[in-house]
């Protein structure tokens, strides 16, 4: 069945792209052929055979680690707001810290001057990430390199007995979501993705009204990561290897998912209830991207090798549709020139409705117009969840990147490793919300045909139970934030 499996995989494209092997590090990918596979419900139902769950990683709670000791790889942009964001952690331990690059992991380190920790560097060639990871002193590894490498990475992490904190996306194909699936099970160890924007203060708040009943039956989604990314995908300085570029210019269909659909698929329970059932994504023409590359490339020679790439789209559009018959819009666009950054997250139940953007975050019941403020901030008050009480006025006062999302992600999952408690993303999540860039891009090649999910829970999103507990009610909460 393994091989029936990779065989299909093959067959649609879903193989190769953006895979980093263990030693391979290129940043790029090549653009494979793309072939339509008819009755492809069936070949995903065969790919899924090959596949049984050795053990249910969902509402998993590994072993309680008093002294969660720490190994971060890649220095680049995430990397260094990891290692402050943790450094400021009671019960954490900065063990070690990768990159190929020499002068990265010295200023990272140069960082923690004056503080507890010490970190081992490990940099010079594309190897020395496995020795990292290969350490008996170290915990939980921290994956924060380009996204098409998270799932080797986080691979031989588990394999070698720790646990995994991936930033997003976690994997860049199916067979790659698979693999992270198969070793969690195999190995117990976590696998999380590290989706800050699900502990956004109109994210947690939403989340918990959610789970008290206040919008009813959610039945549709609106999510996006829209943000002009222009000027830091052409700079020479900003990105390893120009590798954001080089995403763009060989993929289709939506390459950076997490951001929107992960709060989303909180919000209506999916893997715990419900499931992601089919997609159908449509990519506009390129129309800015391509002409920038040309230009640049007139007047420095450094950019003619991206004069010749052939760019995705200003926008992705991708709906989904999930097993219980509800709905998800979900955009990316990183290109076209907008003033604010937004993920839209905007939920549509059967008794209420809430949107994010544009600013004001709002709240309707179904009148003709929106809560007035006074009456909103009412339900701010009665819904907002222990967490952002306990952390949001800390993550101010230490500077915590993404309006204060990082110490949320990163002091929780501290302290539910140090509880013995179940993490607030399991790697049925990082599975599921990941195989959206390959299953679209799937899409967009095939004239936006729909292509099915895979069910990486193998049945078991029927019973699984909730997770991120927003409340604190399961234990736990316990764990210092050193100002």
């Amino acid at each position: 069945m393994k091989n029936k499996r990779r065989d299909f995989l093959k067959l649609t494209g879903l193989a190769g792209i953006g895979v980093a092997g263990f030693g391979a590090l290129k940043g790029y990918v090549n653009e494979p052929d793309y072939i339509y596979a008819k009755g492809v419900e069936k070949q995903w139902q065969i790919a899924e055979k090959s596949h049984i769950q050795r053990f249910n990683m969902s509402g998993y709670a590994a072993p309680p680690i008093d002294k969660v000791r720490i190994g971060i790889i890649g220095m680049g942009q995430r990397g260094p707001a990891h290692m402050i964001t943790m450094s400021h952690i009671e019960g954490v331990e900065i063990k070690a810290l990768c990159d190929l690059r020499l002068e990265k992991v010295n200023a990272a380190k140069k960082l923690l001057a004056g503080t507890r920790h010490d970190p081992v560097i490990y940099t010079g060639n594309d190897e020395e990430w496995k020795k990292l990871c290969e350490r008996d002193d170290i915990d939980l590894v921290i994956v924060t390199t380009p996204w098409y490498m998270h799932a080797p990475m986080a691979v031989y992490a588990m394999n070698h007995g720790k646990h995994v904190a991936s930033e997003v996306s976690a994997a860049s194909t199916i067979e790659e979501c698979w693999q992270l699936v198969e070793t969690a099970e195999h190995t117990r160890q976590h696998c999380m993705m590290l989706e800050n924007y699900a502990y956004g203060s109109f994210q947690l708040l939403t989340l918990n009204m959610a789970r008290q009943g206040f919008f009813g039956e959610i039945v549709h989604g609106d999510c996006a990561y829209n943000t002009s990314k222009m000027s830091n995908n052409f700079s020479k300085n900003m990105y390893w290897n120009m590798w954001w570029l080089r995403q763009y210019g060989s993929r289709r269909g939506n390459i950076y998912p997490a951001h929107g659909v992960g709060t989303v698929c909180q919000l209506m329970n999916v893997n715990r209830g419900d499931k992601l059932n089919f997609l159908v994504c449509v990519d506009s023409d390129d129309y800015m991207m391509g002409e920038t590359a040309n230009k640049l490339a007139s007047i420095d020679d450094f950019f003619k090798p991206f004069a010749e790439m052939n760019y995705r789209g200003n926008m992705s559009t991708t709906t989904i549709r999930t097993t219980k018959g509800k709905t998800i819009m979900l955009q990316h666009d990183g290109t076209s020139p907008r003033g604010p950054h937004t993920t839209i997250h905007a939920i549509t139940g059967t008794k209420a409705l809430a949107q994010e953007f544009p600013l004001p975050a709002r709240i309707s019941i179904g009148l003709d117009d929106w809560l007035k403020p006074e009456e909103y901030q009412k339900l701010v008050a009665k819904y907002t969840p222990e967490i952002s009480n306990k952390v949001g006025d800390l993550a101010r006062q230490i500077g915590a990147g993404h309006g204060g999302t990082d110490l949320f992600e990163d002091w929780h999952l501290v302290d539910c490793l140090r509880n013995g408690l179940p993490l607030d993303q399991d790697v049925y999540d990082a599975a599921a919300w990941s195989s959206i860039i390959p299953l679209s891009e799937w899409s967009v090649r095939n004239n936006s045909n729909s292509i099915a999910f895979p069910d990486f829970t193998k049945g078991a999103w029927e019973t699984n139970q909730l997770n991120m507990d927003i409340n604190l009610t399961k234990g736990g909460g316990n764990t210092k934030v050193i100002v």
